[in-house]
């Protein structure tokens, strides 16, 4: 559903959508699921007019019954790939990062999770001109690093500047925070439209683990349900706003063989579409910055596909097109 603005439908001012904002109503869904009684009293507006609005809001954004023809046109004309920079990661996704899917990197402390997404983030503000959006839960962003990585791409300082100036970062350090990042997003997204900056293609959370697994454990079901809200809330915003989400997540240890495994259990695993999982190369020494990436999830690519990728020379020249092809 639409975020409320102003213009969205006739009746529908700015003033209205402030008021209705001040009490928490900042989308059709909030609208429509409202006490319209009360909205118009803690308001002082028109119930008459509040009803009519939901009237033609209903039916502006409503469902329309589809076939699965029709289905496949529209994901055919909405999906677009995003290079991610580096090429031994486009071939295991298959050519890139999919608008309106979640795509999820795991791996341990140090396997270079924090180091792939600023790549990313690098590559689709400069190379390929989009806005992300970097939402730091664990203070791993550094924006040293993301500068280096610029500077490893252009010499010019003006390039390096309008590249940053597309990454926003944002910092939630619990889920509440998170939630009400990306529900900030929709609105910021809606104003975007028609401005000349262009709208956020990439959404990166990292990390979920960060915010979700302290809700987790014991008879705390309220954190399993925030859990699948923040699931529901990235897929959503990823398929209602044409976004690619890519999110990091932790490993942590079977209880039963002892294995290591994705974190936040198997509610989650049916959420993101894709996921790769990033380990530290044994034998070749702690200071090593080479790393195996294996695809464990994909709706196109045959699980089990592995390459190598260096994280110390992400970006740069010594990256060669022989290494990003490199099979384990």
């Amino acid at each position: 559903m639409g975020v409320l603005r102003a213009g969205l439908c006739p009746g529908l001012t700015e003033d209205m959508v402030q008021l209705l904002r001040g009490r928490g109503i900042k989308t059709v869904v909030d609208l429509a699921a409202a006490n319209l009684e009360e909205v118009a009293q803690q308001c002082g507006l028109s119930y008459k007019a509040l009803v009519a609005l939901r009237r033609v809001l209903l039916a502006q954004f409503s469902a329309f019954p589809l076939n699965g023809a029709d289905l496949y046109e529209e994901l055919k004309t909405s999906t677009a790939i995003l290079s991610t920079g580096i090429g031994s990661l486009d071939k295991l996704l298959d050519a890139g990062l999919y608008t309106g899917e979640m795509t999820e990197i795991v791996g341990g402390p140090g396997s270079g999770k924090t180091q792939v997404c600023l790549c990313v983030a690098a590559n689709v503000a400069h190379g390929l001109q989009q806005n992300v959006l970097y939402v730091d839960s664990n203070g791993g962003f550094t924006a040293s690093r993301l500068l280096q990585l610029l500077q490893a791409r252009t010499q010019d300082e003006e390039e390096q500047a309008g590249a940053l100036q597309r990454i926003q970062v944002a910092r939630a350090f619990d889920i509440f925070q998170m939630l009400d990042v990306l529900q900030d997003l929709r609105g910021a997204v809606a104003q975007q439209v028609t401005g000349s900056s262009g709208t956020v293609k990439v959404v990166m959370v990292d990390s979920v683990t960060a915010v979700v697994a302290p809700l987790l454990g014991g008879q705390q079901r309220e954190g399993l349900a925030l859990m699948m809200q923040l699931a529901r809330e990235l897929k959503t915003l990823a398929w209602d706003l044409g976004v690619a989400v890519v999110v990091t997540n932790h490993l942590t240890r079977d209880r039963d063989n002892g294995k290591f495994k994705p974190a936040l259990g198997r509610s989650w695993s049916f959420v993101p579409s894709t996921r790769i999982h990033l380990d530290i190369i044994e034998g070749i020494g702690a200071g090593s910055s080479r790393r195996t990436v294996c695809l464990t999830k994909s709706p196109r690519q045959p699980t089990g596909l592995q390459e190598v990728i260096d994280i110390g020379t992400l970006g740069t020249a010594e990256q060669s097109p022989i290494r990003q092809g490199e099979q384990t």
